[in-house]
This record gives structure tokens, C-alpha cells and sequence, in this order.
């Protein structure tokens, strides 16, 4: 841009010099050599050529110069300017006139736009607390670092569309947000089958706490009788009594392996049974998932003969899923043990199952568990 510009004006002004020196005779035979060739070029071209910002400042500064000397500058212009109207060159120059007396407007007053992030973070908090109203999200804002007010939080919640405290907190909760409330205490039992080498059909009664994902297979019979259940469900209560966390909330489908002494049976350690609708599987997710993994990892490659090797085969996979497997759910931690830190020893490979599932673990972390283990068993057999 800079160089067209000095290109622009030095040659400007070298035409202006040669020009001052010829006399008149020679500049008229020359315009009138230049305006034919210009001719001829518009004859060629049916388009304008499209003229530079410099370009027009200068036809329009020498239009305006020729005009101011002449009686009659309309009529002059139309003669001597080829390339564009008259009335063009001089709305050029309106142009020019106008931006010269044209000023800066200062910036107009009020307050500075609120910031995409804090707005951001409003709509969030807005949306995961649907009960707070616009008071109450002012000042978990003033908490966080952001001092706005509250005409301003409730002006970014109707141009965005968000309703008020009072109709976000009618909205009915959904089952996932529910599971999230009461996770830690909540248990979920499901009851699937098993087909043996023989035909036969087999019933698996499996538990698995929601906040650890530690499972609890309670049994597996061929015959699962009301009384039979409902002992697998006392035993099953019994183990996790003296546990920290209490089971709060039973959660179960509506299935008919499930005779009434069996919700009694929570009901009476406190513990509220609570039943998903019908024909929604998301509502039972946890034990759903479950057993379709028990049944790609272990069930679906092994021949079951009977009900001792499906309760062998059984428990060696839910010793590894507690104490091996990690849960992506628990942010890939062990719902038994806690996370041992990496070890300096060579990486070793433990198989299950016959091989069916190998749990890899390095040797000096495992030695240094294993040690604990031995150290807490001989501990707790002396204190008794």
C-alpha cells in the first residue's frame, strides 16, 4: 500500500514538471493524442477499470482545480473526465470535505459488558441449582470473585432463556440425578440366568453397591423359591451390617423373583426398597451393565456344568472385578483396595479362571500388600 502511494504521487509529479516545460501547441496535441487512445481502450472494454483510494483523490483534487477556473466546470468536466462522470468525481469530493470535518465520536458511557467466562458461569450454576434463586446466585458469585447485580444476573437469565428459581425448581428430577444424590448409600440387586452344558437353566441373584461398584453374588439355584431368596437377602444383610456406610435404598426391578419377605427383609434394617417403572432399563443401569459384563468377560466363554462350577466360576470373577478390575466409574480405582502406587519391580501376570482373566500388577507393590495383609491377619488373631 505505501509503495502504490509513492508510486502514485512521484509520478504525479514528474508529469507536472515535463508538462510546465512544453508549451501550449505540444500539450494540446498531446491531450488530444491521449484522449484518443482512451477512447479507443473504452471501445476495447466495455468495464471501468477500477480505480485505487489515491486514485480517485487525485482526479477528484484536479477536477475540483479545473473546475474553480473555468465559467461553466459541469460541461468541462464532461469533456475532459473520461473514465467516470462528472457527478462521481464530485460525490468524491463531498466524501473528502466530510471526513475532513468529521470527528472521532467518544465513547458513549455506562457499564462495561460482563465477561463471557463469568457469564458462562452463571448459566452453570443457574442450571445444576435450580432451586437458587437470582439473590442467591449474586452471592454465590460475590463468593467466587465476581461482584455483579441483580438486575444484572436476572437480565443474563432472560436473554438467555433460563426460566426463574421458581419454575427451574418444578422441573421433576431425573434418574440419573437422583443416583448421583444418593449413590453412596444405595445398593441395586437384579437376578439373570444362566444356560448349563445340559439345558438346564440356572438363577444368579448378584448385588452391587452404586458409590464402590464392590458386587455380592448371593447365590445361584435352579429353583428360586420365596423363602430361598428371601435367606439370600438375610445373608446378605447381615454381611454388610457392621459396614460404614448403611444401605439407605434398595433399588430393584419389578421382577417376580422378588416375593414380598424379600423387601421386608430391608425393610426392616431401615432400608427403603425402591422399584424402577416399567420398560425403563436406564433406571436400573448399574446392575443392568453388570451382568452384561460378567457375561462378555467370564459367562460367555466357559462351558457351565452345574450349579457348583457356576458358583466357582462365579467367585473367582467377582474376586477379580472387586479386588483387580478398575471402574471407569470410580475414576478408574478398585472398589475393594485402594490404588497401589507403582512399584520399581518387574510387571508380573496373574491369571484366573484358567486364564480366562489375568490381573498384571508389578512384584514389589504386590509383595509390599501382601506383607500388609499377612501383618494384619497375624495383628488381629493375636488381639483376639
Amino acid at each position: 500500500m505505501l509503495w502504490a502511494l509513492l508510486t502514485h504521487l512521484v509520478g504525479l509529479v514528474v508529469d507536472l514538471a515535463v508538462g510546465a516545460r512544453r508549451t501550449a501547441d505540444a500539450k494540446d496535441l498531446q491531450i488530444a493524442l491521449l484522449r484518443h487512445q482512451l477512447r479507443l481502450l473504452q471501445r476495447r472494454s466495455s468495464k471501468l477499470p477500477r480505480l485505487s483510494r489515491w486514485e480517485k483523490l487525485t482526479l477528484a483534487i484536479l477536477a475540483t482545480k479545473l473546475s474553480r477556473l473555468t465559467t461553466n466546470p459541469r460541461a468541462l468536466l464532461a469533456r475532459a473526465v473520461l473514465l467516470v462522470q462528472p457527478e462521481t468525481v464530485l460525490r468524491w469530493h463531498r466524501e473528502l470535505v466530510r471526513r475532513k470535518w468529521t470527528y472521532r465520536r467518544r465513547r458513549a458511557g455506562g457499564r462495561p459488558p460482563l465477561a463471557a467466562e463469568v457469564e458462562a458461569l452463571l448459566l452453570r450454576l443457574a442450571a445444576e441449582n435450580p432451586r437458587w434463586g437470582d439473590g442467591r446466585l449474586q452471592g454465590e458469585l460475590a463468593t467466587l470473585g465476581h461482584a455483579l447485580g441483580r438486575s444484572t444476573v436476572r437480565d443474563v437469565l432472560k436473554r438467555r432463556y433460563v426460566p426463574s428459581a421458581p419454575l427451574r425448581g418444578r422441573r421433576a428430577s431425573t434418574w440419573r440425578q437422583f443416583l448421583a444424590r444418593h449413590r453412596a448409600p444405595l445398593l441395586a440387586c437384579d437376578c439373570f440366568t444362566v444356560e448349563t452344558l445340559f439345558l438346564g437353566t440356572l438363577y444368579v441373584l448378584s448385588f452391587i453397591k452404586i458409590g464402590t461398584r464392590r458386587v455380592h453374588v448371593a447365590g445361584c439355584t435352579a429353583h428360586p423359591t420365596a423363602a430361598r431368596v428371601t435367606q439370600q437377602a438375610r445373608q446378605l444383610r447381615w454381611s454388610v451390617r457392621d459396614r460404614a456406610t448403611p444401605i439407605r435404598h434398595l433399588l430393584r426391578d419389578r421382577d417376580a423373583t422378588f416375593p414380598p419377605g424379600f423387601d421386608t427383609v430391608f425393610a426392616a434394617e431401615g432400608s427403603k426398597v425402591v422399584r424402577t417403572p416399567y420398560r425403563v432399563p436406564n433406571a436400573h443401569a448399574h446392575a443392568e451393565r453388570w451382568i452384561r459384563s460378567v457375561r462378555a468377560a467370564c459367562l460367555d466363554h466357559p462351558l457351565v456344568v452345574n450349579e457348583a462350577h457356576l458358583r466357582r466360576v462365579l467367585t473367582g470373577y467377582v474376586t477379580y472385578s472387586n479386588q483387580a478390575r478398575p471402574h471407569q466409574g470410580r475414576e478408574q480405582r478398585r472398589p475393594a483396595t485402594p490404588a497401589a502406587p507403582p512399584g520399581d519391580g518387574p510387571v508380573r501376570r496373574r491369571d484366573r479362571l484358567g486364564g480366562l482373566l489375568h490381573d498384571d500388577y508389578r512384584e514389589a507393590a504386590y509383595i509390599e500388600r501382601h506383607m500388609s495383609d499377612v501383618v494384619s491377619a497375624r495383628y488381629g488373631a493375636a488381639r483376639r
